[in-house]
């Protein structure tokens, strides 16, 4: 009899258990989910004093990721990567800043955030162009990024500077194709010479280069011997640069006792659009 007391004792104890245990449990969950809700704030808090008052951009990102593995589901989780990223890039930490950008991607590819994502990785591989003559790979993927932003977020302010940002590297993807065409057009390498002028031509129409390339296309074709091919460029240039003194030039092309001259590199040109490009960046 006392056995079945006990037992019937014992079976009430797990039942009273069972039956109070997920309660329990539930409450302990919300008090650790609001406690991982308020380290995340305080870290996100943390991060952007650092940033905006200390100026001090790694320990900030270390924040910034802090607070986004605190609290995953939140919305604030993406805010934060992407806060990270640019942590490293305003202060020129560029190698870092892609390395959370793409992880940002890869993560987050439907966040409302993906214009910012996009313009800021078209900044990042602009920044690294050390010289646009040697490596243009900088260049191009900045480029791509850039029409990115403008062909699937055309109304947004990003997509405006973006749209600038895309006429320069345009300007110095074409005085890379002008460097060489007049490399070539000085070693009399005619055919070679042609082409790049007209890359310059098809890629890049709006470039500042345009008039050049249309003058020493007038003056290839009139050294080959194909000179209706060369008044059909000459008038093209007429037609559309009238003012211009490269079309001048080449009015004097046709002129028996022409002689082409030496290409200008035209350094001067060069550096005013990095400068110009850099004033935007200020």
């Amino acid at each position: 009899m006392k056995n079945g007391k006990l037992l019937f004792s014992y079976l009430l104890l797990l039942l009273l258990l069972n039956c109070s245990s997920p309660n329990k449990e539930k409450k302990i969950s919300k008090i650790q989910e609001k406690s991982l809700d308020l380290q995340m704030i305080d870290a996100y808090k943390e991060g952007l004093k650092e940033l905006e008052v200390n100026g001090d951009a790694i320990y900030a990102a270390k924040k910034f990721n802090e607070a986004e593995l605190l609290y995953p589901q939140s919305e604030w989780a993406s805010k934060s990567a992407l806060m990270a990223a640019y942590s490293y890039y305003s202060q020129n930490y560029f190698n870092d800043a892609l390395f959370e950008l793409e992880r940002f991607l890869k993560v987050y590819p439907k966040d409302i955030n993906l214009d910012y994502a996009h313009y800021l990785l078209g900044m990042v591989y602009f920044e690294n162009v050390i010289d646009e003559k040697k490596d243009v790979n900088p260049l191009l993927k900045s480029k791509s990024h850039f029409e990115f932003v403008i062909n699937n977020f055309p109304d947004t302010e990003f997509a405006l500077d973006s749209e600038l940002k895309l006429e320069l590297i345009n300007d110095l993807l074409a005085s890379k194709e002008m460097f060489v065409a007049r490399f070539y057009l000085s070693s009399k390498k005619w055919i070679s010479a042609l082409n790049r002028f007209k890359t310059v031509l098809n890629n890049y129409p709006d470039s500042i280069f345009v008039e050049e390339a249309l003058h020493r296309i007038v003056e290839i074709y009139y050294i080959v011997g194909l000179e209706n091919e060369s008044k059909k460029y000459a008038s093209l240039l007429g037609y559309n640069y009238l003012s211009s003194t490269w079309y001048k030039e080449s009015y004097r092309v046709f002129n028996k006792k022409y002689e082409v001259k030496k290409p200008n590199k035209n350094k001067k040109k060069s550096g005013f659009i990095k400068k110009k490009f850099k004033k935007l960046f200020e």
